[in-house]
């Protein structure tokens, strides 16, 4: 089931025999050439056992990719649209096996590349086929850190691809090779259409192996005016087709059915910056996606999220591959950051094993950081990422952030402690005691007189980047909001809402501009929103 029909195997024996014919013009006589002979080779790939694991293979010759799949690769259809324009080969040639293959090639040098998600290390080795010999490689993958060994499960809460119980087992063994321990897999929908259906929703959509679970959630609505809106962990998935532009309906009922609620894209494509303001200052928000390669080749990006951070609205950081369409072969990313699950992912903090409803615990709470490769410790007053704290004037402030990576794979280069937007103390890998392994930054803060958002960010190799959801202080119940920067960011708001406004008198035949058909329903929540602004406006001084 999912095993390719058609073996590189099988076909590689028919292309060895080539068959050219050789018409003798004397005497007329056929003469066959010698069947050109391969070598076997088998490959089994372990980590932490004996027992073969999940895996991601690439395999090339003198830079060109072999593009013969063993019969033991796992294809699953998935595509941009919900079209098939993949199954066995990821969008960089790649594929995955669960842990074993055998292909017959022929003679001569081949490269090897195997991974399995950045916390483990990437291995390349070089194989020498000869003609007639099989040959028997077996390569044993090295973690680097384990994060769930410490809590912290991975997740990729942006992918696309269509599922039934029956792609269930294949799927999985795609987030194993990607040791993704959580994999969200989003209905999309847009005005007119929903793509890559999920056959259940909540507990019921819930597929478990070992560890590791495949769940359901939504990109829905979607729209070029007011971005892209994400749902997570509820019960059943929720489309208002009458209703399209007004995205609070849809997020009030993913709430109603225990859902969580936020925005794709770091709110930045489609203008969701736009939709996040409006939902967002009326508390409708619980994420924002900050860090994912469908911009550009700078992964973390957090102008709007800091714009929520500091009018006092807490939100939780999540990151998502948005696979197949986020990479190089779509005409996003770098070369290096092809279509890949997991190559943006988040962490959430359990405190216990990795069920579903203690992954959603978790994700309520706010105990996440966003990654592509550092894993982040963060710790205020032994507070974690999403926590509260209540302190009283004159209370002290004990600050611990630690950054993990790996010198040769996630060599880290600095960790910045964030407060309220600014840089308060940075460390890097040239200081003593510091190293490209490890980070290590430490301060106390003695005078707070009022409340701030607390975060650490990092940043690594070529894109390699990380941020956790800030520790939320407060002095007196002051609340963690900025004053500094609270009027610049509520006329940002109001800016915001002027350009809904704008769109909203542009009557367009498009059929993908549809906000100004909504205008009636959006101009009351324009105007809850500008009552929101003003109330913090007189609340935030």
């Amino acid at each position: 089931m999912g095993k390719l029909p058609v073996g590189g195997q099988k076909r590689s024996r028919w292309f060895g025999y080539i068959a050219v014919i050789w018409l003798a013009l004397a005497g007329e006589k056929l003469v066959w050439a010698q069947p050109a002979r391969t070598g076997q080779l088998e490959v089994v790939v372990t980590a932490g056992t004996t027992n073969p694991t999940p895996v991601r293979v690439r395999l090339t010759q003198k830079g060109r990719v072999v593009k013969t799949l063993p019969n033991e690769a796992i294809g699953v259809m998935y595509g941009l649209w919900d079209h098939a324009d993949g199954y066995g080969f990821q969008p960089d040639s790649s594929f995955y096996v669960d842990g074993r293959f055998r292909l017959a090639l022929p003679p001569g040098t081949y490269q090897l590349a195997l991974s399995k998600g950045p916390e483990f290390l990437d291995q390349q080795h070089q194989i020498v086929v000869l003609a007639g010999k099989p040959q028997k490689k077996t390569y044993r993958l090295a973690r680097w850190i384990d994060m769930a060994a410490r809590g912290w499960y991975s997740t990729d809460g942006h992918i696309h691809i269509r599922r039934s119980p029956r792609e269930d087992p294949l799927l999985m063994s795609w987030l194993q090779a990607e040791d993704v321990r959580v994999g969200v897999l989003l209905r999309m929908g847009d005005f007119w259409e929903t793509y890559y259906p999920q056959y259940a929703f909540g507990e019921s959509g819930v597929y478990r192996r070992d560890n590791y679970l495949l769940v359901s959630g939504q990109e829905d609505p979607r729209t070029p005016e007011l971005g892209h809106a994400l749902g997570y962990g509820a019960s059943d998935k929720v489309r208002f087709s009458k209703e399209y532009y007004h995205y609070d309906t849809v997020f009030d009922k993913l709430h109603e059915l225990g859902g969580l609620t936020g925005y794709a894209h770091h709110a930045e494509t489609f203008h969701g910056y736009r939709g996040l303001t409006l939902d967002g200052l009326r508390g409708k928000v619980d994420v924002l996606e900050i860090l994912q390669y469908c911009v550009d080749e700078t992964p973390l990006r957090t102008v709007h999220y800091y714009h929520l951070l500091d009018l006092g609205f807490p939100v939780t950081a999540t990151a998502g591959s948005d696979f197949p369409w986020c990479g190089q072969d779509h005409g996003h990313g770098p070369p290096e950051r092809s279509a890949r699950i997991g190559n943006a992912r988040f962490y959430v903090y359990t405190d216990g094993p990795l069920t579903n409803q203690s992954w959603k615990t978790g994700l309520k709470a706010g105990n996440t950081f966003a990654t592509s490769g550092p894993m982040l410790d963060l710790r205020v007053n032994d507070a974690r990422p999403g926590d509260r704290l209540n302190l009283k004037k004159g209370n002290k402030l004990v600050i611990a952030a630690t950054a993990f990576g790996h010198a040769s794979q996630v060599p880290l280069d600095r960790i910045e402690l964030i407060g309220h937007g600014k840089m308060l103390a940075s460390v890097r890998n040239d200081e003593p005691g510091q190293s490209a392994s490890q980070l290590t930054l430490k301060l106390n803060l003695d005078t707070l007189t009022r409340g701030i958002w607390l975060a650490v960010r990092c940043f690594a190799g070529p894109q390699q980047a990380a941020h956790t959801t800030p520790v939320y202080v407060t002095v007196d119940g002051s609340g963690f909001h900025n004053p500094a920067t609270a009027d610049r960011y509520l006329e940002l708001s109001e800016g915001y809402l002027r350009e809904i406004e704008q769109e909203m008198e542009k009557e367009s035949q498009n059929p993908e501009m549809r906000l100004w058909y909504y205008k009636k329903g959006l101009k009351t929540r324009i105007a809850e929103t500008r009552e929101v602004i003003e109330g913090l406006k007189k609340r935030l001084k």
